[in-house]
């Protein structure tokens, strides 16, 4: 049972068949309907959307946020400009996240490892590397037959570049290729499935600002980065039809406020919004009860939904305006991230945050936890992550764990001896 709920959404992913092209859409709603009348889900998909998931335990402990915290390995992730302003020379971090823990799928899992080096006082080089793996399944055919074994992962492999451009400000491009095997060598209803290779590039800016707010010395950051830029797949020999990859745009603010010596606390949020095109359905149900077909499903005539057919940057660009359900569908489609970090002598963190996505664009609300500990040159962060909704999470009630090489506490260390 277990291999059949990773096989069903493996091929989920690979048809990325989206349910509005069978539901239908209710102006007068302003949204897809179901058969019963009610608006139901009308989430954005995408191919690899592994490449959307909080690699990291401290980040994962604030509800996702990382476009504006202090820096660290892992900042390659979120907004790589912030590493120009990191205040250590080389650090190194590793992230195991399980995968599905609930339901005893003890081989799902998602590896990070990231690292940094600054070059000098305005340049910084770093690296990233994940893998997600989906463990063994046993394929089957329609009538249940044994087809064989197959080990479905993906990979990412990201290399950044960040420059200060002032005091205040930095900014940073990153390419990374991606690779995702699913399912290759099967097929499905005659299909051939193949893997798929993807280049992308991501970019960021940063802006920090130092004030002081209740007598405390304080700091406003400011960030901005656009993630996932890259090439359409197709993991069929069907290339008629190409799927994107999760193209995103964040936006974040945080305050970090200095009480003392010992005492750190800061504040974040951020705003994520997919650049992908919104589903539209190929059906209408008109005013009187009737069906008709949706003209704008597939002005060209052909069997394939038009927004499936757009062009990389024709996508990017009407991604904020091409909602069936207009404005109000399009705010739908934001996902916000609160999160808080506090510091006791730069050693002992504790860390808070509640990630919200709409319930018609996917759902996932939860609160996450943490604990943070630096000794010496290594760190240890824990993340724990709480639902708050009947929408199951694939990390709900799951601990994951980072941890963080400092080489310059290295050096330092043996420098006094």
């Amino acid at each position: 049972m277990k291999k059949l709920i990773q096989a069903t959404t493996i091929f989920a992913i690979i048809l990325l068949a989206s349910t509005s092209s069978k539901a239908q859409f209710d102006p007068t709603l302003g949204c897809v309907i179901g058969p019963n009348g009610e608006c139901i889900p009308n989430t954005l998909l995408t191919a690899m959307p592994f490449l959307r998931i909080a690699p990291d335990a401290r980040g994962g402990a604030m509800g996702d946020v990382g476009i504006t915290v202090v820096p660290d390995a892992n900042s390659i992730h979120y907004n790589a400009s912030n590493l120009a302003f990191a205040e250590k020379s080389t650090s190194l971090a590793l992230t195991y996240t399980p995968w599905l823990r609930e339901l005893n799928l003890n081989d799902v899992f998602l590896l990070h490892f990231s690292g940094y080096k600054r070059l000098d006082k305005l340049q910084t080089i770093a690296f990233g590397l994940r893998y997600f793996s989906l463990g063994e399944i046993n394929f089957t055919d329609a009538q249940g037959i044994n087809i064989g074994l197959g080990q479905p992962r993906e990979l990412e492999f990201n290399v950044a570049y960040a420059r200060k451009l002032g005091d205040n400000l930095s900014a940073s491009l990153s390419a990374k290729y991606v690779y995702s095997n699913l399912a290759s060598g099967q097929q499905v209803n005659g299909i051939n499935i193949n893997s798929a290779n993807a280049f992308a590039a991501d970019i960021g800016i940063t802006y920090k600002s130092k004030t002081n707010i209740g007598g405390y010395d304080s700091q406003w950051t400011y960030g901005a980065a656009i993630t996932n830029l890259g090439n359409k797949v197709s993991y069929t020999d069907q290339a008629d039809v190409q799927d994107f990859l999760p193209a995103n745009l964040g936006l974040g603010a945080g305050l970090l406020m200095n009480f003392d010596q010992y005492n750190t606390m800061s504040f974040h949020f951020e705003v994520n919004k997919l650049l992908v095109p919104t589903p539209i359905a190929k059906t209408i149900r008109n005013e009187d009860g009737s069906i008709s077909p949706n003209p704008q499903f597939t002005m060209d005539g052909d069997e394939f939904a038009d927004y499936r057919q757009k062009s990389l940057f024709a996508g990017v660009f009407g991604s904020f305006t091409d909602a069936q359900g207009g404005f109000g569908e399009e705010m739908k489609e934001l996902a916000f991230s609160l999160g808080t970090e506090y510091w006791y002598d730069k050693q002992f963190a504790v860390r808070a945050g509640y990630y919200y996505e709409h319930q018609d664009k996917g759902d996932r609300q939860y609160l996450t936890v943490g604990l943070g500990i630096q000794y010496n040159i290594f760190g240890i962060n824990l993340s724990y992550l709480v639902p708050t909704n009947n929408r199951r999470n694939p990390l709900d009630n799951t601990l994951r764990f980072s941890l963080i090489f400092d080489f310059e506490g290295y050096q330092a260390k043996y420098a006094d001896e």
